[in-house]
């Protein structure tokens, strides 16, 4: 019997039903070093208002007993026990194990490979706490949880209220937390392990940071940035909501095989991937800024006021995607987080909205399962613009008495959207009733133009309109230099609106300057030339941000040539002064050369990105970027010299190099393996493999796809080693090559493609953290292996291709990177042109000669939020989705769908074709 999902007229009549008064949770971990159980008692404290009335309890461990008031219970093997007869009061005790912590729910084990240490993390958003210990596993049942860990002796363990008591037993150490607030079952966590721990006070704050041991220098390297922006966070936030962060402890862990980050009130859960062991970019950084950002604004809005049903989990993520971006501007040295906003996400979803099955930003949720099919471009970084644009409207004053006034009213609580739009309504003094149907439930981009008759000057809508407040900026030339000189805020409610307030000698109008609205814009034929021409000419970020937007929007719908957008981008690349947009921008102009131009244009755009690689190199702040960039764009053996000589101690570009050499049909097979014994990087198997992956051989391509393939289908190709990376590493370093690693620099526990390791248990295991570009990127609830670029000619659908702009160049999109994402069965959301789009999109155009991808759910594969998928879950077949696409001969397809899906032609160039079969 599968697993059921929980509806929202189930947990509607639950909570109408029930107060939980409180859990105590005692867990034993001591099993785990090990074997694989976790053990659990589980009591919770309930209130029934209709004495007599029956209900049930979520557990989807394995039950080993459980009463109520005293009287035995029956488990009914779909996850639930019925709860008869419920009295007044109620005492519900069950005793559960799960035993699978390599893939099963909620908790996980690692090994760590460098030294054979074991950690263990829990994740329970949306459900999956039930996995782990019985409870009422909905957002609007909160309740104190007081949680009593039994752990080995040499382990230290985490958990939301911190300043536990912990008491010395025969064998191991008992941890007593104290009480949380009253949280969501889902804002709960323990992670426990052989930690090193670093503490730090700041502004009357308790900050600790935990990392596994083989990654604490890299931890006291980051260490002081870290703590600078929390505190930093903590300000802010507190300032901006009246109301300081309610707990003196505040702790992030960093855990091994976890994707993403996970807000737990009060003790963070991030990925150890953004412990780099390479020195991290200033794009890399910034996005570590943000994800902490996220992540604590979460600790207000979903912690201390949680959503009451999952329709809402939207506005829960994008919110504080928004706040992340608006704290970094405005607390930190982050100041152009907004125009990094710009530069990467926020394309995305321009050319998502403007697709064929674009969808409003809310909708409806039956039940919990059918949460995880929401999340896409669309739901964060266009929901994050648009909760910027409502500031915008509102104005930020007011937008912060809002805030301030919804977190007073509903702390500890659960609200709805309709209690946010109030709050802001009643501080704004606004009715915006109109703003959230257009907005929130309508689909769709506005665009925008300028019509100049004498001295009038129109904003023209191309259609009915939202409400909205952007900008007009009037530019003009200070000699060389391009200023601004007037910006005028323009409110729309209609078509045409007359914009007042511009000089009538400006040089150039830029519609929507400083971003403040989520809408693309056109200029006039007249400006055409000029919007090319002038845009590495205008004066800040954001405002090369708009106009490069403008450029790459004309690109996608046929406006715009691939050498006017290439040379334009690259334009602003040289000229750009902001660390933020440096990377993206140089990911842009790559992808336009590369995927977007002609064949005959083809060599001489990617030459001048390459020649501006060069160019920038020669800034030592922007060196390693150029750098990573020359990797992806070098055309020639001189171009990888220059690129080797200047990389010096590097070992992560000396990859890219080889990478490129790869690609370019150099032979890199003994290279390879004396790059594979010179990183002691214990995932360097997996860069081994990159550079096999990207050779232009069929045969090589078909080889990396057999193992990948094989993996997520649960074969063993390694012929039953359990070893996990020997084999693979050996393929990676070239035929003949069979001398495997060493154990202790083999893949973490189950990390293999196809194994274990340091005693797991073998069998398939997901490839990859979420934000590093991989095959695959979990929700914080399921594990992920060793990171792993997108394989140069094996794209990952919905992540970038090979060096493109989340894995290269900078990390992924925020999102993708923060939010625990994982490549499910769905539909290619694109191809090719990785993220950003590109001419080799799956299918067709839209309207205006729109190019488009098919989205989630049109067959396939695609990345989603926190959760498995249904199928996986109880429900529907059990078939693994395969991970990847390889650009040979082989066709893929969605597993376990009866949608299409394309099949790729064998190609080894850029220039992928594409095909649709129904997939078996």
């Amino acid at each position: 019997m599968g697993i059921r999902s929980l509806t929202r007229t189930e947990a509607q009549r639950r909570a109408a039903l029930l107060t939980v008064e409180r859990y105590d949770v005692d867990i034993d971990l001591t099993a785990l070093p090990g074997g694989p159980e976790v053990r659990c008692v589980s009591t919770v404290t309930f209130t029934c208002h209709e004495p007599g009335a029956e209900t049930f309890v979520d557990c989807a461990a394995q039950v080993r007993s459980a009463t109520l008031n005293g009287a035995a219970l029956m488990p009914t093997g779909d996850g639930r026990i019925p709860l008869p007869a419920l009295a007044e009061h109620n005492v519900l005790r069950v005793e559960s194990v799960q035993a699978d912590t390599t893939t099963g729910e909620g908790v996980h084990k690692a090994i760590d490979p460098a030294d054979g240490e074991v950690y263990v993390w829990m994740s329970f958003e949306p459900d999956e706490a039930r996995f782990v210990w019985a409870c009422f596993d909905q957002p609007d049942l909160k309740a104190p949880h007081a949680f009593t860990v039994t752990a080995p002796s040499a382990w230290t363990v985490t958990s939301n209220s911190g300043g536990a008591r912990v008491e010395e037993l025969d064998s191991a150490r008992r941890w007593t937390f104290p009480d949380t607030p009253p949280l969501s079952v889902y804002n709960t966590v323990v992670n426990a392990g052989p930690f090193h721990e670093i503490r730090h006070e700041a502004d009357g704050h308790d900050l600790g940071l935990y990392a596994r041991r083989s990654l604490g220098e890299v931890l006291e390297r980051d260490a002081g940035e870290i703590f600078t922006l929390t505190r930093q966070g903590l300000a802010f936030f507190g300032e901006v909501f009246s109301m300081p962060f309610p707990q003196r402890r505040y702790d992030q862990v960093f855990m091994p095989e976890f994707g993403g980050a996970m807000e737990n009130y009060g003790c963070v859960t991030w990925s150890d991937m953004f412990l780099r062991r390479a020195t991290p970019t200033p794009a890399e950084r910034e996005l570590l800024a943000k994800v902490l950002l996220h992540e604590m604004a979460h600790m207000w809005f979903g912690n201390i006021v949680t959503m009451r049903w999952w329709d809402d989990l939207w506005l829960n993520e994008a919110f504080a995607e928004f706040a992340c971006h608006w704290a970094a501007e405005r607390a930190t040295r982050y100041t152009d987080a907004w125009a990094g906003h710009l530069a990467s996400d926020k394309l995305k979803a321009y050319l998502a909205d403007q697709g064929p099955v674009s969808h409003p930003i809310h909708q409806p949720i039956h039940d919990v399962a059918q949460a995880a099919s929401i999340f896409d471009s669309i739901t964060y970084p266009k929901g994050a613009s648009v909760l910027q644009q409502l500031m915008t409207y509102v104005g930020e004053e007011r937008f912060t008495a809002g805030m301030a006034a919804y977190f007073a009213r509903h702390a500890w609580g659960n609200t709805t959207l309709q209690d946010l739009i109030d709050a802001l309504a009643e501080a704004g003094g606004r009715d915006l009733d109109a703003w959230r149907t257009a907005w929130l439930e309508t689909a769709g981009t506005d665009r925008f133009s300028l019509e100049r008759e004498g001295g009038t000057v129109t904003l023209v809508a191309d259609g009915p309109p939202r409400p909205q407040v952007l900008a007009v900026g009037a530019y003009g030339h200070n000699g060389k230099d391009l200023e601004r000189r007037a910006l005028v805020r323009v409110e729309v409610t209609r078509t045409r609106t007359e914009v007042t307030g511009l000089p009538p000698a400006a040089d150039f109008l830029l519609i929507n300057d400083d971003d403040l609205t989520f809408a693309t814009a056109r200029p006039d034929p007249t400006t055409r030339d000029a919007l090319f021409r002038t845009a590495a000419e205008l004066p800040t970020a954001i405002s090369r941000g708009v106009a490069a937007a403008t450029v790459w929007d004309m690109l996608t719908t046929g406006e715009a040539t691939a050498a006017e957008a290439g040379r334009c981008i690259t334009e602003v690349v040289v000229a750009e002064t902001s660390d933020a947009v440096i990377e993206p921008y140089l990911t842009m102009a790559a992808n336009i050369a590369e995927l977007w131009a002609p064949p005959g244009e083809r060599a001489g755009l990617t030459a001048a990105v390459a020649a501006a690689c060069r160019r920038l190199a020669a800034d030592p702040g922007r060196r390693q970027v150029a750098l990573r960039g020359l990797a992806r764009t070098a055309t020639s053996g001189q171009d990888l010299a220059w690129l080797r000589e200047q990389a010096g101690d590097d070992v992560d570009l000396h990859w890219r190099a080889l990478v490129r050499e790869a690609e370019l049909g150099g032979d890199v097979a003994s290279e390879t393996a004396v790059l594979l014994e010179r990183d002691p990087d214990p995932d360097a198997w997996v860069r081994a493999l990159t550079v096999r992956a990207a050779l232009p051989d069929p045969a090589a391509k078909a080889e990396v796809w057999q193992r990948l393939a094989g993996w997520a289908a649960g074969g063993r190709p390694d012929g039953g080693r359990g070893a996990g990376g020997g084999c693979v590493a050996a393929a990676a370093r070239g035929p003949g090559a069979a001398r495997a690693r060493p154990a202790a620099r083999a893949p973490r526990a189950g990390g293999g493609v196809w194994g274990g390791g340091g005693g797991a248990p073998a069998g398939p295991r997901p490839l990859c953290r979420s934000g590093g570009g991989g095959l695959l990127a979990p929700r914080p609830g399921r594990p992920a292996g060793p990171v792993c670029p997108a394989l140069p000619g094996i794209d990952p659908p919905s992540a970038p291709r090979r060096n493109d702009p989340g894995d290269d160049l900078h990390e992924p999109s925020l999102p993708a990177a923060r939010h625990r994402r994982r490549l499910h069965r769905a539909g290619p959301t694109t191809v090719p042109g990785g993220s950003s789009g590109g001419p080799h999109h799956a299918a067709g155009t839209l309207g205006r000669g729109t190019p488009y991808a098919p989205r989630p759910n049109s067959g396939g594969l695609t990345r989603s939020s926190r959760r498995r998928p249904p199928a996986a879950r109880g429900g529907g077949d059990g078939n693994r989705a395969v991970p990847v696409l390889l650009r040979t001969s082989l066709s893929v397809s969605a597993v376990g769908r009866s949608k299409s899906a394309p099949q790729m032609d064998s190609h080894a160039s850029a220039d992928t074709k594409w095909s649709f079969r129904p997939s078996s």
